[in-house]
């Protein structure tokens, strides 16, 4: 995706001592706007600069563009808030308590060996929560920690929303994250199907101020379509809102495809000579036209057959779904025909329409060979109760109770949550909570004692997201443009916190037998070499066959996230 954007500020501070303006990347939402910070740099109290006086947006910020949410100006709350967790729980006689760093470690060290060398790997399960993508120390060394853990039992929050949309993108494009978005900035249709961007800023999809494009869209003669069973936030902006029955989207979709294929007007263009199974395609969707499925989806069959025309004579239009197309039973295969009408109309990869970010750092489709997607496989192993198929590494969390409740081999007994609450947040939620607590040890990463974290016997807390630096590596998968931006600390951290990353690395020293008090930056040279020597050994590398000592020298006396990040970038 090509973009004329201004260079990057350095995300700096200006005024005077005692009161100082910085910037910063919000990390609250996947809209990732650039804040403006007033700080009181002369806190009495602890000696630090710890208090927010006032949250702006960055009218400068080259991305959101001066766009600022309600969210983000509750960072200065969630960072002076007293009930955010600072020291480390531990359980005791059915009370948490506080206790020390090197209390809390040797409590999980006394714990989890005993149940991994009784019961094996699988009887340890791992849950990871939303919050994980918006932080670079999670995100990152969550997955040594995985990786040294060694179980099949791993959830996340993304089997509650977009798997269905991964998995498509994998199938068609080869990676699950090679998924595109609308160019909106350049649209002259947009067609939003189960999403409301006005209110969330995006979701596989990056769109700051999403009212503001929109209303360019508009302004430039573009229309904007909004298909759902609610007429949202975003459709009341749209100006056009087609009510459908819920569930029923990939109905619609295969009737807009079949329309466009049955009279003619599908024109692929330029992606035909990528194309494999068209033929295929259209005798699948012979029997899905306007008049076949008018009446299961709510719609009348003219709006229907408007609907397909419009999209096939637009000069640049991009088709949107989103999560209310992925959490129903037909939610894959309406997230594949999402992209199937992008294609037909020859709108995918291609200014206008839906196009395919190429991020700076971290983006799977911008490595390897070029030409084709790597490939995906699913369903190497399945969960034991219900036989439920992997994909991308993770089963279903609808899973997760049923596996911590019936007996037998391989029965979780276990469970480590990092910045999640499934407690409230996953299906059926109240057999989940039941479920967490009969478990024989819970380990929870996380600022709050919340409905999950109540059943946890160890609870390691993380720094003020001010306290920490800041890069997006995921969100740039999915930034409606290009961009690469980076935010220092706002504030030096407490001398009694610790950094996620050095929580887990210490567990992760813990789960290869090193105990509580293993050495974090040995731990945190064999990531960053792991990464170094698959890119070297790796001949579609930028770096393909270089010296390693040579590489990890280039990356300076930089360590953890900020030293991946660096090497990444580079």
């Amino acid at each position: 995706m090509t973009t004329d954007m201004p260079a990057a500020r350095p995300a700096g501070e200006s005024g005077t001592a005692g009161a100082q303006t910085r910037l910063r990347i919000c990390p609250l939402c996947e809209a990732t706007c650039g804040l403006s910070l007033d700080v009181d740099t002369s806190d009495t109290r602890t000696g630090a600069d710890s208090s927010v006086r006032r949250v702006r947006a960055d009218r400068d910020d080259v991305f959101s563009r001066g766009f600022l949410c309600p969210k983000g100006t509750a960072i200065g709350r969630l960072h002076d808030d007293p009930n955010r967790l600072r020291k480390p729980l531990i359980r005791r006689n059915g009370e948490h308590v506080e206790a020390t760093w090197d209390e809390a470690f040797e409590e999980i060290d006394k714990h989890l060996g005993p149940i991994l060398a009784e019961h094996g790997r699988d009887s340890v399960a791992a849950y990871l929560g939303n919050p994980v993508v918006h932080n670079m120390s999670l995100l990152i060394y969550s997955r040594a920690l995985l990786k040294a853990l060694g179980t099949n039992n791993v959830f996340t929050a993304s089997t509650v929303d977009q798997i269905p949309k991964q998995l498509a993108s994998g199938l068609l494009f080869g990676t699950f994250t090679s998924v595109p978005v609308p160019d909106i900035d350049r649209s002259d249709l947009l067609v939003i199907l189960g999403g409301n961007p006005a209110v969330s800023g995006g979701s596989l999809w990056t769109v700051p101020d999403f009212p503001g494009r929109l209303a360019e869209l508009k302004d430039r003669g573009g229309r904007c379509i909004v298909i759902d069973p609610r007429h949202t936030r975003t459709a009341e902006l749209a100006g056009e809102h087609i009510a459908i029955r819920p569930g029923t989207d990939a109905y619609l979709l295969a009737a807009i495809a079949g329309e466009m294929l049955t009279a003619g007007t599908a024109n692929p263009g330029r992606l035909a000579e990528h194309l494999s199974g068209l033929d295929e395609l259209a005798a699948e969707l012979k029997e899905f036209n306007a008049d076949t499925v008018a009446a299961k989806c709510g719609i009348d069959a003219g709006t229907i057959r408007t609907l397909a025309a419009d999209l096939a004579a637009a000069d640049s239009a991009a088709v949107y779904g989103r999560i209310g197309t992925c959490t129903q039973q037909f939610g894959t295969l309406a997230s594949f025909l999402v992209d199937v009408v992008n294609i037909l109309t020859g709108n995918l990869d291609r200014p206008g329409g839906a196009m395919f970010p190429t991020p700076a750092a971290f983006g799977a489709n911008t490595k390897g060979a070029s030409g084709s997607g790597r490939g995906v496989r699913t369903g190497r192993y399945s969960s034991r109760v219900r036989g439920a198929p992997e994909v991308q590494g993770e089963l279903p969390v609808a899973c997760l109770a049923e596996e911590i409740e019936t007996p037998g081999d391989g029965q979780i007994r276990a469970l480590i949550t990092i910045a999640g609450n499934p407690a409230v947040s996953t299906p059926n939620s109240n057999r989940l909570d039941a479920a967490l607590g009969s478990l024989e040890f819970m380990l929870s990463f996380d600022i709050y004692l919340n409905e999950t974290t109540r059943h946890a016997d160890v609870i390691l807390p993380g720094m003020s997201p001010l306290e920490d630096s800041h890069f997006d590596p995921v969100f740039n998968l999915f930034y409606t443009r290009n961009n690469a931006r980076f935010s220092p600390p706002v504030f030096t951290p407490s001398p009694d916190s610790a950094p996620e990353w050095e929580s887990l690395l210490r567990v992760t020293g813990i789960l290869t037998g090193q105990g509580a008090h293993t050495d974090c930056d040995m731990l945190d040279d064999l990531v960053i070499g792991a990464l170094v020597g698959a890119a070297i050994g790796d001949e579609h590398s930028r770096i393909a066959g270089r010296d390693f000592d040579e590489i990890t020298e280039a990356l300076g006396t930089r360590r953890c996230p900020e030293r991946v990040i660096d090497f990444e970038l580079r």
